[in-house]
């Protein structure tokens, strides 16, 4: 139609150019937004360790994959699978500042196992651990030791007890018996391994190494053998060779349950906190009763490091010495008799992990020297502690 103006496409003209705008936009507000960080299959890992280790400083423990929060449920199933993957466990280590991809070292022995049982979670009194009657499984060790033997440069001190014991296994004096254990491996005793004799010439100072689970303690020996050599094996290494490979112990005809020569097998000790925590230091007749194969002074040198000796050092109230007594033994009896009256506590230890002391109990001094007495020779089996009374009297 006439007159009237067709409608299309407007044309702008740019005067001004693309470089000159983007470098008069001072607020950016023509900038490109950056393009998001890739998250990696690394990165996923440690954001999910790192809040199992957030729940550990939280809470002073480790999550359990089996309660029933479902939080910590995941978190615990979490960790699980972590510890089941060695590469996920090398990859986390630098984050791990509670030690919690640490593996347990495993007891080096049967004993190791029972004695650190401190629940008693193991006992055996259906005698399911009996295993005399089974057929002996002959195993061959490579440990070295005979390459680690040198010669012993005070034979000659030697020598003549070696004789004497050869002389009483002839004329029937001492005899060969079965090693019966690793509590009989003290200073003084005689065993034979693969036909040579060996003599126990000295218990080094106990070494701790701490894990995760436990603390565990191993002694060195200085074996003294009858060829002129020694060596310095770890006591429960012996204790293994002797188990597995039919050693022998050389025992008195007349006593074979105990040694050639009655010798001090360690000490009972019974000691008192110097704690000044309140809920500690105002408990009257507070003792912690223990056993030490090594000196009592060297035992306690770092309790106030250890929970074990409520996080405070302590004094010794009293020390007996102990003759072919086994340590468990003792602490069985010593847990029986003072059940009613042991210390129910939680402590914390640096590492922030829980403990519960189990040795110390609320009775008076006399009263534990009188147990002792009874423990050593066997009169308290049938007494119990009355904490009313504060005195031992017979079990109802």
């Amino acid at each position: 139609m006439s007159g009237e103006a067709s409608v299309g496409p407007v044309d702008f003209q740019f005067t001004t150019s693309i470089e000159a705008l983007l470098a008069a936009d001072v607020d950016g507000l023509l900038d490109a937004p950056e393009k998001p960080k890739r998250v990696t299959a690394t990165d996923r890992l440690e954001r999910a360790f790192l809040e199992i280790v957030a729940f550990r400083r939280g809470h002073g423990r480790i999550p359990d994959s089996q309660t029933r929060e479902i939080a910590e449920r995941k978190l615990g199933a979490r960790l699980d699978g972590i510890l089941a993957s060695a590469e996920k466990m090398a990859a986390l280590k630098p984050l791990d500042e509670f030690g919690l991809l640490e593996i347990p070292e495993a007891p080096g022995s049967l004993d190791d196992l029972l004695e650190g049982d401190e629940l008693d979670l193991l006992g055996d009194e259906s005698g399911l651990l009996d295993v005399s009657d089974l057929p002996v499984r002959r195993q061959q060790f490579d440990t070295g030791d005979a390459a680690r033997r040198k010669p012993a440069e005070d034979f000659e001190q030697y020598d003549p007890l070696f004789k004497q014991k050869h002389a009483e296994l002839r004329d029937g004096t001492s005899k060969l018996l079965p090693y019966p254990g690793l509590s009989h491996i003290v200073p003084g005793a005689f065993f034979v391994l693969n036909g040579v004799m060996l003599f126990i010439a000295e218990v080094g100072e106990t070494e701790y190494k701490k894990t995760t689970a436990r603390e565990n303690k191993r002694e060195r020996l200085r074996c003294v053998f009858e060829n002129g050599t020694e060596s310095s094996m770890y006591r429960q290494s012996l204790a293994i060779r002797l188990s597995d490979e039919d050693g022998q112990i050389v025992a008195r005809s007349e006593t074979p349950e105990i040694l050639a020569e009655d010798e001090v097998s360690g000490y009972i000790y019974v000691l008192r906190s110097l704690s000044k925590d309140p809920q500690i230091c105002r408990i009257k007749d507070l003792h912690k009763i223990g056993f030490s194969r090594g000196s009592v002074e060297q035992r306690i040198k770092n309790a106030g490091n250890s929970p074990t000796f409520l996080m405070a050092p302590v004094e010794v109230a009293a020390a007996y010495r102990a003759y072919n007594l086994r340590a468990s033994a003792l602490e069985n009896l010593v847990h029986r008799v003072f059940t009613e009256v042991r210390l129910d506590i939680t402590q914390i230890d640096r590492n922030g992990r829980d403990y519960d002391p189990s040795e110390w109990f609320v009775v008076p001094l006399p009263i534990i020297d009188q147990a002792v007495e009874l423990i050593i020779s066997g009169g308290i089996v049938n007494l119990v502690y009355d904490a009313a009374s504060a005195r031992l009297r017979a079990r109802s």
